[in-house]
């Protein structure tokens, strides 16, 4: 009776272990809107650098010099469940990222503030300085409150890092995906379970472009953070080792059965 409660554990050991293992093998991922976004303009003639945004259903970057002026736009996410889900999947900090993408769906300027949209190039930075507010303005009610263009400046400095540099293809539909370079900055972040922080901004004197912010009332098209994260090689070998050990300890208790 004893003998055959033993093979028992030792059976549903091998089956947990192989599980475990599995999931160790693999690559797992997170997706997340943000949790604070806004965007700012300097308006037509510099006009509106005093005014918030950050309740409006869009978020913009559009070059200095066209005709609605300059757009930047700032975005947050709380990445505390990358950290407590990657840790409880792969055992904590054992783990490392793979890759971050960045999901925008662009939108049909509908409002007389923006620019028209148009094709050219944007970055996305890192920044080292998250402590903007979102603020609850909107194109019909601007906000005097929360980051505006005149005090974003303040929010970027030396320590940002940069995620890349994109293009943009033009139009008013779609969704596009954008890869980001994994700088020290975003990843601690994301180990960590931090609040991070980053930027778009023109990168050249063409594009326009406007996508939907974490307050447009259809949730697929809000921006989607997507982290994907792997274990370390030395936890998938501990992982297999078990495996092997918790087999052989059942091949010996078959036997002496």
């Amino acid at each position: 009776m004893q003998s055959t409660l033993i093979m028992g554990r030792g059976r549903s050991g091998v089956a947990a272990a192989l599980l475990v293992s599995a999931s160790l093998c693999g690559a797992a991922s997170i997706s997340l809107n943000p949790s604070a976004d806004a965007f700012v303009t300097t308006g037509p003639s510099a006009n509106l650098v005093s005014s918030n945004y950050g309740g409006a259903g869009a978020l913009g970057v559009s070059a200095s010099g066209l005709a609605n002026g300059e757009f930047q736009s700032y975005l947050k996410f709380d990445l505390s469940s990358v950290k407590s889900t990657f840790d409880a999947d792969y055992g904590a900090g054992l783990w490392s990222i793979q890759s971050i993408t960045l999901q925008l769906t662009t939108t049909t300027p509908n409002n007389g503030i923006f620019n028209a949209n148009a094709a050219g190039n944007f970055s996305l930075s890192w920044t080292a300085n998250g402590s903007w507010t979102e603020g609850s303005g909107t194109p019909a009610v601007p906000g005097t409150s929360g980051i505006t263009f005149s005090t974003a400046s303040s929010f970027r400095g030396p320590g940002d890092e940069a995620l890349g540099t994109f293009s943009f293809g033009g139009g008013n539909t779609g969704a596009n995906t954008y890869t980001l370079t994994l700088v020290s900055g975003l990843v601690n972040d994301a180990r960590s379970g931090n609040v991070t922080s980053m930027d778009m901004l023109a990168a050249d004197n063409a594009v326009s472009y406007l996508v939907d912010s974490r307050s447009f009332n259809t949730g697929s098209a809000r921006p989607v953070l997507t982290i994907t994260a792997i274990p370390e090689p030395g936890t998938m070998s501990l992982a297999v080792a078990g495996v092997g050990n918790l087999f052989g300890f059942g091949r010996i208790l078959r036997r002496k059965n």
